[in-house]
């Protein structure tokens, strides 16, 4: 056996080992897809939220009604993207799967998902006793941070790029923190652009070989 052979053995049991300990199977496609209903979720709440302001002027004043059905369609919204982004996150990740010829649902990925709930969990109550006691107004940067947290927790299990992501995204959430009424513009740089950024790069870097 010369070097090259050498070589290519030592490649071929570093990816076997990369396989069975990281879940190597999230497509770039999904996290653009991801930023796009993000953004496209964020005008949509812009919208709402100039509706529910010219209300406001026409009435010369606040209604509680009005806010809570504002407060209700946001939060709406907000399950409607979360689910969008995640079908075509599963879709996308499916095909790459098919692609690669691998196993979906093996340890590593139970060790991620199991690793990401944890943060998002807390995070959602979290966030669910902000609404509940009127601090809306930390919601979007709260968000931003316990997303963050929760990539940065499951990066170890699978791409490293992942960590750098969520890195990112936990300083959107905490420069928020300082600019507290403009949280839907923090929540489409973090939800939309950072994941349009994101996904491309890492297509580039993983997958497009596989699509030539």
């Amino acid at each position: 056996m010369n070097d090259q052979q050498h070589l290519e053995a030592i490649t071929d049991i570093k990816r076997i080992m990369e396989r069975s300990s990281r879940f190597i199977s999230l497509s770039g496609l999904s996290g653009v897809c991801a930023g796009i209903c993000g953004l496209v979720g964020a005008y949509i709440a812009k919208l709402m939220f100039e509706a529910y302001y010219d209300r406001w002027t026409q009435r010369n004043g606040y209604n509680d009604a009005d806010f809570q059905s504002l407060k209700l369609n946001l939060i709406l919204l907000g399950l409607g993207v979360l689910l969008a982004a995640l079908g075509s996150g599963a879709f996308f990740t499916l095909r790459r799967v098919k692609r690669m010829k691998v196993s979906l649902w093996d340890l590593s990925a139970r060790k991620l998902l199991i690793n990401m709930m944890i943060p998002l969990g807390v995070g959602g109550i979290f966030i669910a006793g902000l609404i509940y006691n009127h601090v809306d107004a930390l919601v979007a940067p709260a968000s931003l941070v316990f997303y963050g947290l929760a990539l940065i927790n499951t990066s170890k299990y699978t791409f490293s790029d992942v960590r750098y992501l969520g890195i990112c995204e936990t300083a959107v959430g905490l420069i928020n923190l300082f600019f507290l009424r403009k949280g839907l513009y923090f929540w489409a740089l973090g939800f939309g652009l950072l994941h349009i950024v994101y996904g491309i790069l890492m297509w580039w870097k993983y997958e497009r070989k596989l699509s030539l």
